[in-house]
């Protein structure tokens, strides 16, 4: 025997949990249930930020906050000038949790633990009835004109509305595909380049400002890089595999890195500034202190990359070794080959078609009573907490339609 609900919410994540309270609020009187197909609800929310929970990002104006989100920036716009991060903070301070930013515009619960907001989550589901039901497995949807018949392994259920929170998971897209809805293929997001280099070899943990290119193509992106022991990461690289993720997937993850450790220093100001410290240092070692703003321990093997002996003189250096010096600081070139998932964060760029969604409702405009939150569609963002972002918006939204509607 079915059992029936006014609200069915796929998908027991952060985005699933966020349009169910907020439907409840906004109309106590609707029969409203998540399913959940593991054991557990809200597990991503438990180890984001490193298991303190990343909330949003410090960034109030939408046109600005748009501009984090490889693919969503156009679609955004609407939807951040009615839900922003500021009023993601006032929301969790309503519902007893308070927030704060780090230097980075990063925003985390003040008790710097996920499971504050875990249990603000689930004590909100319990004052407004919603049942969590996991264990339930999705394995078909029906779309009758009145309602959503939704089976799982075990059971059968109806509901009058259905939102989908269901994140990066390929039989739900596959479901929605049946349904008549486009998917687009989806390819990892915010990952970290594999690359096996003698100049990088020992330098495990040193970081430094750099910016890097994708040699061949227009992708370029500069921030803190940081040396691993199985390649490259750091926010840099992090923001440079979420804007190429779709080409980066078509190079087969194998291509040529640019680097430029001074940053914005080019090639020529670079040779300027080298020819300026061999008439001040003549008589000092060249390899000994990095005189850029970056580890010595990078500097002694990127003298060494440009074959100078790090105990020879600053006097000493031939306008070759100048030029092959500039060269190693402003342009390295890096053989990347394969990636890397960044931690447990992992984010795809992929899902519904945005050409498919009203984003005034968060709708499907195939299915009237169809809604969408959350990763399931095509937007994803970079690092910071601009994720989490999306989905308090599109949740936000979608309740507000549906709650409105009854």
């Amino acid at each position: 025997m079915s059992k029936s609900f006014d609200v069915i919410i796929a998908g027991g994540g952060a985005a699933g949990f966020f349009t169910a309270i907020n439907i409840a609020e906004r109309n106590p009187a609707l029969k409203i249930a998540i399913l959940e197909r593991g054991k557990e609800v809200l597990s991503k929310v438990r180890v984001s930020g490193g298991g303190r929970c990343n909330v949003t990002h410090a960034c109030f104006i939408p046109a600005d906050l748009v501009k984090f989100y490889p693919r969503g920036e156009k679609e955004l716009r609407g939807p951040f000038n009615r839900f922003c991060s500021g009023d993601t903070i006032d929301w969790f301070e309503r519902h007893g949790v308070e927030l704060k930013a780090e230097e980075d515009g990063r925003m985390f619960p003040v008790t710097d633990s996920s499971q504050t907001i875990i249990d603000c989550f689930l004590a909100a589901a319990k004052k407004y009835n919603i049942q969590i039901l996991t264990g339930q497995s999705i394995q078909s949807l029906y779309n009758a004109e009145s309602h959503w018949k939704i089976a799982t392994q075990t059971e059968t259920y109806l509901a009058a509305s259905l939102v989908m929170a269901t994140g990066s998971n390929p039989k739900m897209w596959d479901m929605l595909a049946e349904l008549g809805h486009s998917i687009i293929p989806p390819v990892p997001s915010l990952f970290t380049f594999n690359i096996k280099d003698p100049r990088i070899k020992d330098l495990m943990g040193v970081s430094a400002l750099a910016s890097v290119n994708v040699k061949g193509s227009k992708l370029d992106a500069s921030g803190p890089l940081l040396i691993t022991h199985w390649g490259m990461s750091g926010p840099g690289i992090l923001r440079l595999s979420a804007w190429g993720a779709r080409e980066l997937a078509e190079k087969e993850y194998r291509f040529t890195l640019q680097v430029n450790w001074l940053n914005d220093t080019d090639a020529e100001d670079c040779e300027e500034i080298l020819r300026e410290l061999k008439l001040e240092n003549a008589k000092k070692t060249i390899g000994k202190k990095s005189p850029f703003d970056f580890p010595n321990r990078l500097w002694e093997s990127l003298v060494i990359a440009a074959g100078i002996n790090t105990e020879a003189r600053w006097a000493d250096l031939t306008k070759q070794q100048l030029q092959d010096l500039t060269t190693q600081l402003t342009n390295g070139q890096y053989a990347v080959n394969g990636k890397s998932t960044f931690k447990e964060e992992f984010v795809t760029a992929g899902g519904i078609d945005l050409k498919e969604v009203n984003f005034k409702t968060m709708q499907s405009k195939l299915y009237n009573n169809l809604y969408f939150a959350g990763e399931v569609i095509n937007i994803d963002a970079i690092t910071g907490g601009f994720n989490f972002q999306n989905a308090w918006t599109g949740g936000f939204i979608a309740a507000e339609s549906i709650a409105g509607q009854e």
